[in-house]
């Protein structure tokens, strides 16, 4: 019978009927007392995000997922559309069900999603992206010096995100989709 030690990111638990994917945990060994997983979970059926502890000896259920990688196409509002690049199949997944994913979706992005019982429930994202910015303000002069000034730029999905004033207009900046900070300006 699978433990919390057993967690590992991306891992689904079905606690109860609710298929609860794991977005962040640790291990923790206090000095006195047992050992527990502290885990962040995001329930897959309402969006919602938990917080708990469990206990090292507690029994889990995990639940069998496919990872498949998938291309995103288009949304009509309500349904995000991915379609595998081997098959052709496309599956479509409810925008309550990834809402922390959409900022960061465009046009023909890879993307990894977690299919159950022959359904997609989510998606997983790569870590950094690419995007090029469409707008920003220009540098107030002085302000490049330090290289620590931020600025909101727009990408070319939608996003908007600080970047440092040094970044113009057409420039390919990398974005990580765990914290929405920018990463990286990449040279053309």
């Amino acid at each position: 019978m699978p433990s919390p030690n057993d967690i590992k990111k991306g891992t689904i638990i079905n606690r109860n009927g609710d298929l609860l994917l794991v977005v962040d945990f640790q291990r923790v060994s206090p000095g006195k007392g047992g050992s527990f997983v502290r885990t962040k979970t995001k329930n897959l059926r309402t969006g919602k995000v938990l917080e708990e502890n469990l206990k090292a000896a507690e029994p889990m259920v995990f639940e069998d997922v496919q990872y498949k990688k998938m291309q995103y196409l288009f949304n009509d509002g309500n349904l995000y559309t991915f379609m595998d690049n081997q098959t052709f199949e496309q599956v479509s997944i409810s925008k309550d069900e990834m809402e922390s994913e959409i900022p960061y979706l465009k046009e023909g992005l890879e993307i990894t999603v977690v299919m159950h019982n022959e359904a997609a429930v989510t998606v997983s994202l790569p870590q950094k992206i690419e995007y090029t910015v469409v707008y920003t303000e220009p540098a107030v002069k002085g302000d490049t010096a330090s290289g620590n000034v931020l600025k909101e730029a727009e990408m070319d999905n939608g996003l908007i995100a600080k970047v440092p004033a040094f970044i113009h207009q057409g420039d390919v900046v990398v974005i990580n989709t765990d914290t929405g900070a920018y990463s990286e300006r990449i040279s053309k």
